[in-house]
């Protein structure tokens, strides 16, 4: 790593001859492969995205110039270039450095960046913040295209190119053309206009032009009405954006000249640029949904696909029900291998619908599916679904429909951190009038669970269930409201979902130390079966409910003012948690057996005659 070795600031990177920058590049991708091998992360994205982020560096201040990045998984080179790359090593890891643009990890990244779509809106409102302030700052988006397939993309854009604003917004595409060139005239002016000669003698004309006002006005007329007359104008200039490009991503010499001209002009500019995602890792290059984010893999062999988690038998299960009843239709909002989809889609391709990142667009189709005849099953990530909300009611609940939500990575998901985990689902899926929310523990109750949403209950019903595999609990209570797994006349610890595997380990901690603790298991969390848990606890002395979901909307909110015993409840509070793996984030926060069984004696020890908390 002879250049990257020397990169500690973007400073240096200015330093750098166009030769440098090229051989940088290459380093730079055999760093990101090494990296992000041993943490996992996400590869294909940040590999394609190399020169580009470059470029970015060498045209735009960071410390002072706001880039926000969309969705955030492409900023690692970001990362890199900006006095981190020491740090690398703990890229995702519980204390280390985050997988997306952090504010509070770098005065380098400007915005928050976890989910799609929003970088427009959020650069525009910069951009405001800047004249309405009298700032002395730039302001550009990065945004990929399939960001451009959420509704928020367009809003942004419309809003963004009617405003005046001077801010840049590059459009990263990666797979497919947002705007087709239409006629050999629109080619050859493609051509020509990212050639670095013209960019450079185009930004000279107008620096000399502008002495001159009314000839460059005319001037400026005349020729866009010439190329109105041969080019039809394209969806970001009839927004109010000049638009720059195709420009080749992979270009350092390019990419910079086209940069400077986009910042340099006084009104919104669109800079579309074409790059490889999983470009000079031949794996990543040939399939790049695989590479897009991964766990830690042999750079020599590759991603080696892992056992079955919840997503997959999910996926399974719905085909297996979908053979027997041709009503039922799998949607998912650009996630089908990651909600275990891809054999539904396989096999029943048109009973498939992929709808981009557009989770609101899917919730409502789904109510029109369901108005219909149809029975429309939403796979969708819970940190993803929150986008959905007033779908779920206004479309959805109010008409009373039978659309059923696989709410996947629900809880605590790892290493994307406080962007990515599902904590909130419960309380706003608890929020939604008619809804019903059943929360499996097992494979074996995934599947029945789903049978019974799509085959019994009639209005909207969503199922939530965590990422990765099964733990210790394998068993199948589904057909039960609420039910005791274990015996125990001291304190109850009341559960859903994957907490269980939680409760048993604390349960057999407290059986060493002679405290009886009788883990319930709540399958139906909404509505609430109150009466029923209250039934199950009666002989304890006291109970506990151990949740890895936000404190307000929780289970243990409701059941604290219902039940008779002293009711301790443990969760994640106001519900932003860092990132780091599963296991030590439950460790952080007295979530796992051994945090669940010291709250419990403690609890124990506040009413050891079994009387009421006063």
């Amino acid at each position: 790593m002879e250049i990257l070795d020397k990169i500690n600031s973007p400073d240096d990177l200015r330093a750098l001859s166009l030769g440098e920058t090229e051989r940088l590049a290459d380093e730079l991708r055999d760093f990101l492969v090494e990296k992000v091998s041993q943490n996992g992360g996400h590869l294909a994205s940040n590999l394609g995205a190399v020169e580009l982020t470059i470029a970015l560096h060498r045209v735009y201040n960071t410390e002072r110039d706001r880039i926000v990045f969309d969705v955030g998984h492409q900023s690692y080179v970001h990362k890199i270039l900006t006095g981190r790359r020491d740090e690398f090593d703990s890229l995702r890891r519980f204390g280390g450095l985050s997988g997306f643009p952090k504010p509070s990890e770098s005065e380098h990244d400007a915005f928050i960046a976890g989910h799609a779509s929003n970088s427009v809106s959020v650069a525009l409102g910069m951009a405001r913040a800047r004249t309405l302030l009298g700032g002395d700052y730039d302001v550009a988006a990065v945004i990929g295209d399939g960001a451009l397939s959420g509704g928020l993309a367009y809003e942004g854009l419309s809003n963004a190119g009617a405003s005046g604003e001077r801010m840049v917004v590059i459009l990263n595409d990666n797979e497919m053309s947002i705007s087709p060139n239409v006629g050999g005239v629109s080619r050859l002016l493609s051509r020509l206009r990212v050639r670095s000669g013209y960019l450079d003698f185009k930004r000279s004309y107008r620096r000399v032009m502008r002495r001159f006002p009314k000839l460059y006005s005319f001037n400026h007329r005349v020729k866009e009405a010439v190329k109105r007359l041969f080019i039809p104008d394209n969806t970001f200039s009839e927004m109010g954006f000049y638009s720059l490009g195709p420009v080749d991503g992979h270009d350092i010499k390019q990419l910079e000249s086209a940069l400077r001209m986009a910042r340099d002009f006084d009104r919104p500019v669109l800079l579309h640029v074409k790059t490889r995602k999983g470009k000079g890792y031949p794996l990543a290059e040939a399939d790049p949904a695989v590479y897009h984010g991964v766990s830690p893999f042999d750079p020599k062999i590759g991603v080696k696909k892992g056992g079955d988690g919840f997503s997959d038998v999910f996926g399974s299960e719905l085909s297996r029900l979908a053979r027997d009843d041709e009503r039922i239709v799998a949607i998912t909002a650009a996630m089908a291998s990651g909600t275990g989809l891809a054999p539904f889609s396989r096999e029943f391709p048109e009973r498939f619908f992929d709808v981009g990142i557009a989770e609101g667009h899917a919730a409502a189709m789904a109510a029109g599916l369901a108005k219909q005849g149809m029975t429309p099953v939403f796979a969708v990530y819970s940190c993803f679904l929150q986008r959905a909300y007033d779908m779920l009611i206004h479309d959805i609940a109010l008409q009373r429909l039978h659309v059923v939500l696989g709410v996947d990575r629900a809880g605590l998901v790892g290493s994307d951190g406080e962007t990515h985990h599902g904590v909130f689902d419960v309380s706003y899926l608890r929020s939604v009038p008619y809804m019903t929310v059943l929360c499996p523990a097992s494979f074996a109750e995934l599947r029945t669970m789903l049978d019974m949403a799509v085959h019994d209950i009639k209005l909207p019903v969503a199922l939530r269930y965590p990422r990765g595999g099964e733990g210790r609990y394998k068993g199948d209570s589904s057909l039960e409201t609420a039910t005791a797994l274990t015996d125990g006349g001291d304190v109850a610890i009341i559960v859903y979902g994957p907490m269980t595997n939680e409760a048993f380990d604390a349960a057999d901690i407290l059986r060493e130390k002679g405290v009886g603790a009788r883990v319930i298991k709540v399958n139906i969390i909404n509505p609430l079966p109150v009466s029923r848990i209250a039934q199950l606890c009666a002989p304890c002395r006291a109970a506990l409910v151990a949740e890895d979901v936000c404190a307000h909307g929780s289970v243990g909110e409701e059941l604290r003012g219902e039940l008779a015993q002293p009711v301790k409840l443990l969760n994640l509070g106001h519900g932003v948690v860092t990132h780091g793996s599963v296991r030590e984030l439950l460790h952080s926060l007295c979530l796992d057996g051994e945090g669940i069984a010291a709250a419990a004696e403690t609890l124990l020890s506040e009413v050891p005659d079994g009387k009421d908390e006063t």
